[in-house]
């Protein structure tokens, strides 16, 4: 037998790469995100990183030593145009700028993206100024929440909160009962609902929220998806999760 040597031809154009983290136990965003970027030209690469339970502010804390390293595993070596940090209620206590401090040591000049900041932008865009709020979360974490949108100015006019206190247990919750739930809710004089956790089954329910509501719905997931696809300019693909896509 003869081996013969021939010359690789390798790819001269690429698209967007993405690197997004979940959280170990996050059983929702994963599939939010594929479902998505099947539909768009951009490559997405995911790592997770340890997460730990209950959901509480000293939990959430712990998890920012590690945001490095995980991120430097997301191709190492190569560039990344944009890495997503997957926790709402992670983003809020430990905070976006010290988040993308650690994102951008492992990838610099990478845009980052995170949950919490994605929803004020999404706001934002549509000239949101009172929103009712939905969190899965325990009394003292969804108030970290509440707190947070009323201190960039938005107005909350209702909240409702689950108490749950694990992670694994906000990806259990059952997407019919709680499209019921969502339904029924009185958001007062709201302008929008913005149901935060990547780990909640809400992306699917969007737009029948948004019929049945006859008001815009934003989540965690849509919104991050959607503020990540305008960091790579690729948000003219989408249709079918909700007005904040139109």
């Amino acid at each position: 037998m003869i081996s013969k040597k021939i010359k690789p031809y390798f790819i001269k154009k690429t698209i967007p790469k993405v690197g997004l983290i979940v959280l170990a136990t996050d059983s929702m965003i994963e599939k939010d995100f594929l479902k998505v970027f099947n539909e768009v030209a951009a490559d997405l690469f995911i790592n997770r990183i340890t997460n730990y339970n209950p959901v509480t502010a000293d939990n959430l804390n712990k998890m920012v030593d590690n945001i490095t390293s995980v991120t430097e595993n997301i191709l190492p070596g190569e560039k990344v145009d944009c890495v997503v940090y997957g926790c709402t209620s992670g983003t809020i206590v430990s905070g976006y700028d010290n988040i993308k401090k650690k994102i951008n040591l492992a990838k610099p000049g990478a845009s980052v993206t995170a949950p919490s900041t994605a929803a004020l932008n999404a706001l934002k865009e549509k000239n949101i100024n009172k929103i009712s709020i939905v969190t899965p979360y325990t009394k003292s974490v969804n108030d970290d929440v509440v707190n947070f949108f009323k201190n960039n100015n938005l107005e909350v006019t209702s909240n409702i909160y689950f108490d749950i206190e694990s992670d694994v247990d906000i990806g259990k919750v059952d997407q019919d009962k709680l499209f019921e739930i969502l339904s029924e809710i009185d958001h007062k004089n709201a302008e929008a609902l913005f149901v935060s956790c990547t780990s909640l089954p809400v992306l699917n329910i969007i737009e029948k929220l948004e019929k049945k509501l006859n008001m815009i719905v934003l989540s965690s997931n849509q919104a991050l998806i959607w503020e990540t696809l305008e960091k790579i300019n690729r948000n003219n693909y989408i249709k079918g999760y909700g007005s904040l896509f139109s």
